[in-house]
């Protein structure tokens, strides 16, 4: 069996060649906005060495260099809805309730990061599609470069000086979901995984023939010749994760959840950490329930 270095090191291969980035990223303060319990800052950052990187920042009122807070790099969906990007951590989607998760997580102590991604808000002046051509084409792989954005955002969230270190997680719903586990199974500074409505087991979308559902961005070149979903959250282990799922969500068929709960269930018994892994279930559709809100709740107090 493959040791988690092995591992990562594999994913990143098939993830793609990364460009150099260029050294540490940076940012620039663009503008700053005051809200009840909060404040938000537009930032424009440097995280690639090719595109520059939009991004909101939460800071909840209190939070200083003398009393550093817990950090979640939030992550926005796709729903082909390429205009809003971050902007659905303060407006919101279909798929979310009300009120918004940054407010949520404000109100909680936590400070929120959310950068647009490849395609998506200040950055869809290339479609999903080209990007994914071009790259292809190049030696790169489009969710490589989406995954390495997130990791070198939170490089630079980090070494703010309000942020505690050993307390960040990640979360989001849909393609947000996904990152979530990605960047949690290759990145150990996160310490809780939250994903909504984006669990899947690869091979159960071929067996039902619902690749569609996912848009071009999720599928890595000869992912399946080398490994599963099941393995990449293994490596998540024994930190904590939290995932929601809907039993009609075609995009995360019942059959593959089960696989991926039961090896989880072993995988974190075998490490003494039963508590820090749940599958929360509901008969619903691709979507945010009541029932899921409260339970990322209760984990969230738990970073």
């Amino acid at each position: 069996m493959r040791n988690s270095t092995e591992l990562r090191d594999l994913l990143w291969q098939l993830l793609g060649h990364i460009p150099d980035a260029g050294g540490e990223p940076s940012g620039t303060l663009v503008e700053t906005i005051t809200h009840v319990g909060f404040r938000q800052e537009e930032w424009i950052l440097k995280l690639n060495g090719e595109q520059d990187v939009p991004a909101t920042l939460l800071i909840p009122d209190g939070v200083n260099s003398s009393s550093p807070a817990p950090a979640m790099v939030y992550n926005h969906a796709h729903g082909s809805r390429y205009h809003i990007g971050r902007k659905e951590i303060l407006e919101g989607r279909p798929a979310l309730l009300e009120p918004h998760w940054g407010n949520v997580l404000c109100e909680m102590g936590i400070v929120v990061l959310c950068i647009d991604m490849w395609a998506f808000g200040g950055r869809a002046s290339q479609s999903e599609s080209s990007l994914f051509k071009r790259m292809i084409w190049i030696g790169q792989v489009l969710w490589g470069r989406m995954v390495y954005d997130n990791v070198r955002a939170l490089d630079w969230l980090e070494n703010l000086d309000f942020i505690d270190p050993q307390r960040i997680g990640t979360m989001g719903i849909s393609l947000g979901s996904t990152m979530a586990w990605w960047h949690a199974a290759l990145d150990d500074r996160i310490k809780l995984c939250i994903d909504i409505c984006c669990l899947t087991e690869f091979n159960t979308l071929v067996e039902n023939g619902d690749m569609d559902g996912h848009a071009i961005y999720y599928y890595v070149p000869n992912l399946l010749l080398h490994t599963s979903s099941a393995e990449i959250n293994a490596l998540i282990a024994p930190r904590m994760h939290l995932s929601c799922a809907g039993l009609q969500d075609i995009l995360t068929p019942p059959k593959g959840l089960d696989i991926i709960d039961n090896h989880l269930k072993e995988v974190y018994a075998e490490m003494g950490s039963q508590d820090s892994w749940h599958l929360y279930r509901e008969d619903v559709g691709h979507l945010e329930t009541e029932g899921m809100r409260a339970k990322c709740i209760e984990w969230l107090g738990r970073l």
